[in-house]
């Protein structure tokens, strides 16, 4: 049986997996919602699917529910423990690796399943008979000579479960909102949260990295200002004013002179968004000295 055609549950499986790699490796596509339709069924379900089909090459060894079972059963067994392989190799638990592991990994157990299978006769190897099936439903929709009510619900039927894999695939894919918030920090000079600047001799500048992350789901207009003892420092104009889209991080160096001098003075940094410019969204400070240390 050298010449079988390779059947077609295995070639829709390749070409899923084919399909998958290039939605997601390809600029452009790999931003689209048909990625995360096409990665859900490579991670929970051909992996798996393949290697049953390997195992159990004969329609006798499972019926269909127990093959897509195992098959579910099997994927969330194999990818883990690919994950746990890759962990161990330089390239590490990343994207790329995992997506070329699991191609190979399925790829492979296709070919064995193909090889097992043309060792059976014909009648006894395993296929899904997608062209069977569809003539089926057809038949049993559109020719099969039926009371209109129960036609009708037949119908109703077939809509009823195409509409809950929709649901249940869009629900799956969607993002979800989570919390609505901005992230605001001040890092000393070396870019960590320690070795803040708060002893000033007069005349002497200081140095922080001053931090911003947009978390609210929609583009913000922040406004940054500085005060000592409640009394504003000027800035430099380009971080008075700071637009974040969502998920962006604004990161710069922030120096500035103390002009006065005293004793545990509050240095403020305060963040205003759009919504209200006279009230702080959020707000930060330090206790800093200016002056002689002798008391």
């Amino acid at each position: 049986m050298t010449g079988k055609k390779v059947p077609s549950d295995l070639l829709t499986v390749i070409g899923l997996v084919i399909l998958t790699d290039l939605f997601v490796l390809t600029p452009g596509l790999s931003e689209t919602v048909i990625r995360n339709i096409l990665g859900l069924p490579l991670v929970l379900f051909l992996p798996g699917y393949a290697l049953i089909a390997a195992l159990f090459p004969a329609k006798s060894d499972l019926d269909g529910i127990e093959r897509t079972a195992l098959s579910f059963g099997l994927s969330i067994a194999v990818v883990p423990l690919i994950g746990l392989g890759l962990n161990y190799t330089p390239w590490g638990i990343r994207l790329l690796p995992i997506l070329i592991s699991l191609s190979i990994f399925t790829f492979a157990m296709c070919g064995l399943a193909y090889l097992r299978r043309t060792k059976l006769p014909e009648a006894d190897a395993f296929e899904v008979p997608f062209r069977q099936m569809a003539l089926e439903l057809k038949a049993e929709i559109l020719e099969k000579p039926e009371p209109g009510l129960d036609r009708a619900l037949t119908v109703i039927l077939v809509l009823s479960i195409l509409l809950s894999v929709t649901t249940l695939a869009y629900v799956v894919i969607t993002p979800k909102e989570g919390e609505h918030f901005t992230e605001f920090y001040i890092l000393g000079p070396e870019g960590m949260a320690d070795n803040y600047p708060t002893n000033y001799t007069p005349g002497e500048s200081g140095k922080v990295i001053v931090g911003v992350v947009n978390h609210e789901y929609m583009p913000v207009n922040y406004t940054l200002e500085v005060r000592l003892e409640n009394r504003s420092l000027s800035l430099p104009e380009d971080m008075q004013q700071i637009t974040l889209s969502h998920n962006e991080t604004w990161e710069e160096p922030l120096t500035f002179t103390p002009p006065t001098e005293g004793k545990d003075m509050k240095l403020e940094f305060l963040l205003f968004n759009e919504t209200d410019k006279n009230t702080p969204y959020r707000d930060l400070h330090l206790w800093i000295d200016v002056g002689s240390n002798e008391t």
